[in-house]
C-alpha cells in the first residue's frame, strides 16, 4: 500500500514540479489573458436590508464587526466596473446588484467565495429582514454558480470549506523579535523551495506576488495548491517569504524564497492520513529542500510517519511543531538518513507557549502568539496565534542557511539553528524551551561558521602555544646546566 501511495506521490510531483517551472520567477509577473479570475470574497448588493437602503458602513459592520472597516470595502472597489457599467466613486451611493469585493476576513449571511460572476445576474430586491443567519426566503433570486463560504468550489469534491479569522488588531513583535533584516547582507533565501504541507496558498496576495508555484491539492488529486480559503497556509507563507515593499505589510523571514502550496486540507480539522503522507511525499519528490508542515497533519500517525522517515532519505529539512503527546520521531526508511525532522514550539511575546507540548518534544521555539501575516485575499494584515506559525518563522529560517551555505546537508541545518538558538531563562535554560528562541541572524553569520572546527582549531594553537613555551623552558633549562659545568671546569670546582 506505502509502495502504490508513493508511486501515486511521484508522479503527482512530476506535474507539480512541471506546473513550478511554469510558475511566477520574479516579484512583478503579469497574469495572462487567458488566466481564470482570481477567488475571492464578495457581496452582491441589495436593494434595501431589514427595511433600510444599503450603505458600506452597514455591510461593514455585518460583515467585519466594525463600521470603520468600510473604508477597506470601498478601496477594494474604486474604479471598479460593476454589471451595469456604473463604477463605486461615493462611499454613501450604493446601487443594486453591484459586487463588492470583501475582505479576506468577512463573514455572514450573503458573503460568497468564488469568481465573480460575468455579465447581469438578477437584482436582488431586498435581503432577510431578520438576522443575518436567516435563510433568504425562498422567492429570493438564486445566487449564480459560485459558492457561498462554507461550500467546495464548484466540480471540487472534500469537506466544507470554512473560512477563519484572525484578530484584526496587529503586533510586529515577532518580526521585530526576528530580526531577519540583518542576514539579508548575506541572503534573502534566493533558489531555495520551500513547501507548505497546509490549506494551501493564495497566490493573489499582492505580497507574495511571483514567489508561489502552482502546488498541488491532494485532496482531489490532480487540483492546484495556490488557492487557499481557510488562511492558515497563506499566513504561513507571509511569514515565510512574504514581501515587505507592499503597504508596509510584515516582512518574511526570506523573501526570495519560493513557496510550493500542497494543499492537505479543505476544511476545519486534521487531515486524512493517506493525504497527510502523500503530501510530504509529493513536497519532497517536487523539489522541496524545506517543508514546513501545519498543524493539520498527524506525525503520529502510522501512515504519515512512514511518509516521514522516507522523506528522511533524503536531503530535506522537515519542521513540524512539537507534539502535544509523547510520539517517538520517525527514523530514515534508508540507510543514507540525509534529511533531518525538526520540532518546534510556539511562544509569544511574553515567553508563554502556544500550546502544552509533550516534556522534552520542543527543540527550538519560535514567535507563535499573536503573530501578523498576511490573510487570504490581501488587505491588512491580521494576528493568528498558533504552533504553525512557529514552524513558518523556522521554515524561513531554513531558507536562508540552504541558500547561503548550499553545501550544508540538512542535519547540519538543524544543528545550526539549535546551536545559535538564543537560551531561554537565563544562567539556567529551561528545557521546555528546546535550545530556545531561534537567532536567523546568527545561524547564518561566518561567525559562527562551524562551531566545532572553530574549537578544535582554539585547541590546537592552544597545544601548539604550550609545546613552544615547553621547548624554550627545556632549551633555558640545558643552557643553565651546561654554563654551571663550565663554570666548574674552570675554577677546578
Amino acid at each position: 500500500m506505502l509502495a502504490k501511495r508513493s508511486i501515486l506521490a511521484r508522479l503527482l510531483a512530476v506535474v507539480v514540479a512541471g506546473c513550478a517551472l511554469m510558475a511566477p520567477t520574479g516579484p512583478s509577473v503579469a497574469k495572462a489573458a487567458n488566466d481564470p479570475q482570481p477567488y475571492v470574497k464578495y457581496y452582491v448588493v441589495a436593494a434595501q436590508y431589514q427595511g433600510q437602503p444599503e450603505s458600506l458602513t452597514a455591510i461593514a459592520r455585518r460583515f467585519l464587526g466594525s463600521g470603520e472597516r468600510s473604508a477597506e470595502i470601498y478601496q477594494l472597489n474604486t474604479g471598479r466596473v460593476q454589471p451595469d457599467g456604473s463604477r463605486l466613486t461615493d462611499p454613501g451611493r450604493l446601487k443594486a446588484g453591484w459586487q463588492l469585493v470583501l475582505p479576506w476576513d468577512a463573514a455572514g449571511e450573503g458573503v460568497e467565495y468564488g469568481q465573480l460572476p460575468t455579465g447581469k445576474r438578477p437584482t436582488p430586491s431586498a435581503r432577510p429582514t431578520g438576522t443575518s443567519g436567516q435563510e433568504p426566503d425562498a422567492a429570493s433570486p438564486k445566487p449564480s454558480p459560485t459558492r457561498t463560504i462554507g461550500s467546495p468550489r464548484p466540480g471540487a469534491t472534500g469537506p466544507k470549506c470554512t473560512a477563519t479569522t484572525g484578530s484584526s488588531s496587529r503586533s510586529d513583535w515577532a518580526q521585530l523579535r526576528m530580526a531577519a533584516d540583518s542576514a539579508w547582507t548575506l541572503t534573502r533565501g534566493n533558489g531555495v523551495k520551500v513547501a507548505v504541507v497546509d490549506t494551501g496558498v493564495d497566490a493573489t496576495v499582492q505580497q507574495l506576488s511571483g514567489r508561489v508555484a502552482v502546488g498541488a491539492d491532494v485532496t482531489v488529486g490532480n487540483g492546484r495548491g495556490d488557492t487557499d480559503c481557510l488562511g492558515s497556509g497563506t499566513a504561513m507563507a507571509g511569514i515565510i517569504a512574504g514581501d515587505s515593499s507592499v503597504d508596509g505589510s510584515p516582512v518574511g523571514i526570506a523573501p526570495d524564497a519560493t513557496i510550493l502550496p500542497v494543499r492537505v486540507v479543505r476544511g476545519s480539522g486534521a487531515a486524512r492520513a493517506a493525504d497527510a503522507a502523500n503530501a510530504i511525499e509529493v513536497a519532497v519528490s517536487a523539489g522541496a529542500s524545506v517543508v514546513a508542515v501545519g498543524s493539520h497533519v498527524d506525525l503520529g500517525d502510522p501512515a504519515v510517519a512512514a511518509s516521514v522517515a522516507t522523506a528522511l532519505d533524503h536531503d530535506v529539512l522537515l519542521v513540524a511543531g512539537a507534539p502535544t503527546k509523547a510520539v517517538t520521531p520517525p527514523s530514515p526508511a534508508g540507510r543514507s538518513g540525509g534529511g533531518a525532522l525538526l520540532f518546534t514550539g510556539g511562544v509569544g511575546a511574553g515567553e508563554q507557549l502556544a500550546e502544552q507540548y509533550a516534556e522534552g518534544a520542543v527543540e527550538v521555539v519560535a514567535p507563535g502568539v499573536d503573530v501578523a501575516s498576511l490573510g487570504v485575499g490581501g488587505g491588512r494584515a491580521v494576528s493568528n496565534t498558533g504552533t504553525e506559525f512557529a514552524v513558518a518563522f523556522v521554515a524561513g529560517q531554513a531558507a536562508l542557511i540552504r541558500a547561503a551555505q548550499p553545501d550544508l546537508t540538512a542535519a547540519q541545518v538543524k544543528e545550526r539553528i539549535r546551536s545559535t538558538a538564543d537560551a531561554i531563562g537565563g544562567t539556567a535554560p529551561e528545557a521546555r524551551y528546546g535550545s530556545g528562541m531561534i537567532n536567523p541572524a546568527a545561524s547564518v553569520s561566518v561567525a559562527v561558521d562551524d562551531r566545532n572546527q572553530v574549537a578544535s582549531q582554539q585547541q590546537g594553537n592552544s597545544g601548539a602555544a604550550f609545546a613552544v613555551i615547553l621547548g624554550i623552558a627545556l632549551l633555558c633549562g640545558a643552557g643553565v646546566v651546561f654554563g654551571l659545568r663550565l663554570r666548574r671546569r674552570r675554577f677546578g670546582g
